[in-house]
């Protein structure tokens, strides 16, 4: 979704100190880069943050490109639910010891100036032990790493036309990470890892340009394998739906011989939710066959329609509707991402 070409918006709408920023960032961890002797121009267009445009075969952003080095206010013309936000209690007595938010005006607001910002006051207060290797100190530990996967994860596989935006909150013993959209490969395939599915492909290419991210898939194992080396407790990954999100939640709490002894007792009621889990997903199932057939129902009687009215015939949220027509073999989408409708295969009519 997020390498569509924005026609009607030049090149200077982006925020040129963000991209400076990266640049320098680039050729830093990437010195003698042949993207290095490029103009801006050329290197917006390289890493995929513009491309030519079929409409008037000039150059313009693309969606990736304003999310990334865009201002907030430009961001939201295109993504009107677009939200970043970060929020930080380390004193119970005080509502927010501090935060960020994407919509303050006081920054850019963009996901790059976002994830630097963040990343530095996550790390902040996080008590890795002391490492030395050849008589030097090690300050990028593999806490360090499994935080910048975890944060760029976030960002990277967010639904930015999804509703409530992406949440970071830390407190005095954990850190939680909400993105809006559900898990593209499934909970169980996220945490064993090997395969990758980005939502935005392109804002991970350019994550990945300055060291940042997991193209493999094994991010995620990485940060769980992390956490056990530490002897914390493990890593939670939950998915919500209606609206859509998914939520990784990292504690800096050391496993007790109790948690231990509880897990171990707790297999059999896990036992026992997997089977009531099984009827209730038969029963959810059984709601999505049917709210398809009201689909196809919709669609031979208004013709070319789009999600938000499909959604609203339906009752359902617009990220919820968009899975369900995702799976569906009778239908067809036309249309970009913004003007996107949807209408009966011609051997359904």
């Amino acid at each position: 979704m997020d390498m569509e070409v924005l026609d009607d918006v030049p090149l200077e709408d982006l925020n040129y100190e963000t991209i400076l920023g990266y640049r320098n960032r680039h050729q830093v961890l990437n010195a003698g880069h042949p993207f290095e002797r490029l103009n801006n121009d050329e290197y917006l267009r390289s890493i995929g943050a513009a491309a030519i445009s079929k409409e008037d075969h000039q150059l313009h952003p693309t969606a990736a490109g304003m999310l990334i080095f865009g201002n907030e206010y430009n961001i939201v013309r295109h993504f009107p639910d677009y939200f970043l936000d970060y929020r930080e209690v380390l004193d119970p007595s005080i509502r927010w010891t501090d935060r960020l938010q994407s919509s303050s005006g006081e920054w850019s607001g963009n996901i790059c100036d976002f994830y630097f910002r963040v990343y530095n006051k996550i790390i902040k207060d996080v008590k890795v032990p002391f490492s030395m290797k050849g008589g030097d100190r090690i300050d990028d530990t593999p806490v360090h790493k499994a935080l910048r996967e975890a944060l760029a994860n976030c960002l990277i596989n967010a639904d930015y036309y999804g509703t409530r935006g992406v949440v970071i909150k830390k407190d005095q013993d954990r850190i939680i990470f909400e993105n809006p959209g559900y898990i593209r490969t499934g909970k169980e395939q996220m945490r064993k890892g090997g395969k990758s599915d980005p939502r935005n492909k392109t804002l991970m290419k350019m994550f990945n340009l300055v060291n940042i991210g997991e193209r493999s898939g094994s991010g995620v194992p990485n940060i769980f394998n992390t956490w056990e080396d530490q002897g914390w407790k493990e890593p939670v990954i939950e998915e919500r739906f209606d609206p859509d999100r998914t939520i990784l939640t990292l504690e800096f709490v050391d496993k007790t011989n109790k948690e231990k002894a509880a897990k171990k007792t707790s297999e059999e009621n896990k036992r026992r939710k997997q089977a009531k889990k099984t009827s209730e997903g038969s029963t959810i199932r059984n709601k999505t066959i049917e709210n398809m057939v009201k689909i196809e129902n919709y669609l031979k009687e208004n013709g070319e329609s789009k999600t938000n009215d499909i959604a609203e015939y339906l009752n359902l949220s617009s990220a919820r509707t968009r899975k369900i027509l995702s799976e569906m073999k009778t239908i067809e989408a036309i249309g970009t991402n913004t003007n996107r409708k949807y209408r009966l295969k011609d051997n359904q009519k």
